[in-house]
């Protein structure tokens, strides 16, 4: 069994136009949810967790993953990002191979800063660099400069660090060529990992609106998918293997936390707005259940010895089951075709209200072969004979559609 934790640090320097996360700019949002105080809250919030856990008969391993993510993790010093992991390896244990990453803004960390986050034990470090050129930054909202992060880079591998940077293509104003730039000026930093993400126009958002009243283009699709290619092909030449949608790594150095993710593993959620996820037990069913959003009242939770969820639900073997369809098409590995079957071969039989007389098909691999045929997919087998289906360049291209398929073809 797997276990991960993610703390999610709400606070960052200024807020980009673009971004719709859980994030606040306020120094001292009160009850305690303070940049200066966030670590010790972080951790009572971890010890009313474990005892939710113990209480509900829920043993986890030791860690295998740890995320810090946000907002910007770096805005906090480094003693209070390896404080709060100390705290994880107390309560849970840390495997001794584990992966340790914390997402950093380039502008708010140095050399001094990254040696002490991998003397605390930290393994892996994520920039999030977005573009290397300046009017897209400047599009984007983002106060760093390509030298922030070369700089950064340079201070992990000093340090010992593996280092990842993220890019958003798709920004009002970016040429193919701007994107080309963007793309081998991150394959030239060395990184052994690279993540390349779609932009997402959230309304509520200052570029959300500046598209709704007409003073930035609209995203278009055709020029994503271009870019998308573009990113694909020279990752590859560069020995960046895709093993999730939106992902490139050398072999050996993806990321693990992402990866449990999307192989449905249990974690732990920590901080406003985050999410856990807990796989069914004897005492629970599967669990879905999500922090409160904001700071103030999170930190209110956790004053008054609550652990600090907005909700929580439960996940019906239906919900299982498309979460794992949805999650195995995403990834290189694939979905495994015969565990799906033996999952909806349960679903038959399930009691919840939700999914009680639901009749699902088994696929049978011939419904396939239309998708084959259309490049969408491909059916490989596995070293244990398992059939597993792996999407195409094209079909990571159309994952919603071929999901859609997959769900008219099960009958969810």
């Amino acid at each position: 069994m797997t276990y991960e934790v993610y703390i999610h640090v709400p606070f960052c320097l200024r807020r980009c136009g673009y971004c719709d996360f859980n994030t606040y700019t306020a120094v001292d949002l009160g009850a305690g949810a303070s940049r200066g105080n966030y670590a010790n809250m972080v951790i009572r919030e971890m010890k009313l967790v474990k005892q939710w856990q113990l209480d509900h008969g829920i043993e986890e391993p030791p860690v295998s993953t740890v995320f810090f993510g946000g907002g910007t993790p770096t805005i906090l010093s480094a003693d209070d990002l390896v404080t709060m992991l100390a705290a994880i390896r107390e309560l849970w244990g840390i495997q001794s191979d584990a992966e340790i990453t914390t997402e950093a803004n380039p502008d708010t960390v140095n050399e001094y800063y990254i040696k002490r986050l991998a003397e605390g034990g930290f393994t892996r470090i994520s920039f999030g660099m977005q573009s290397a050129v300046p009017h897209v930054l400047k599009i984007l909202d983002r106060t760093h400069t390509p030298a922030n992060v070369k700089a950064g880079v340079e201070a992990a591998n000093k340090a010992g660090l593996r280092s990842s940077v993220d890019l958003i293509y798709g920004a009002p104003g970016e040429s193919l060529d701007d994107w080309r730039t963007s793309v081998k000026t991150a394959i030239d930093l060395g990184v052994s990992h690279i993540s390349a993400y779609a932009l997402t126009v959230e309304p509520t958002t200052k570029m959300g609106r500046q598209i709704a009243a007409g003073t930035l283009p609209k995203p278009n699709d055709d020029d994503e998918a271009a870019k998308y290619e573009i990113a694909d092909d020279l990752f590859a030449a560069a020995g960046l293997e895709w093993y999730e949608v939106s992902n490139w790594a050398k072999t050996g150095y993806e990321s693990q936390h992402n990866l449990g993710y999307w192989r449905n593993v249990d974690w732990t959620g920590l901080g406003p707005g985050a999410h856990s996820h807990y796989n069914a037990r004897p005492s629970i069913g599967a669990l879905r259940a999500w922090d409160i959003a904001h700071p103030r009242l999170w930190g209110t939770a956790i004053n008054e010895n609550r652990v600090p969820w907005s909700g929580s639900e439960d996940i019906t073997p239906t919900e299982n089951l498309e979460e794992l369809i949805m999650l195995g098409l995403r990834i290189r590995e694939g979905l495994d075709l015969d565990r799906i079957n033996q999952v909806i071969a349960t679903v038959g039989i399930a009691t919840t209200a939700t999914d009680a007389g639901i009749s699902l098909s088994p696929i049978d691999i011939n419904q396939l072969q239309p998708m084959v045929e259309e490049g969408l997919i491909t059916i490989t087998g596995d070293v244990e004979g398992r059939n597993r289906i792996i999407p195409t360049r094209r079909g990571r291209l159309l994952n919603d559609a071929i999901i859609e398929h997959f769900f008219d073809l099960v009958g969810i």
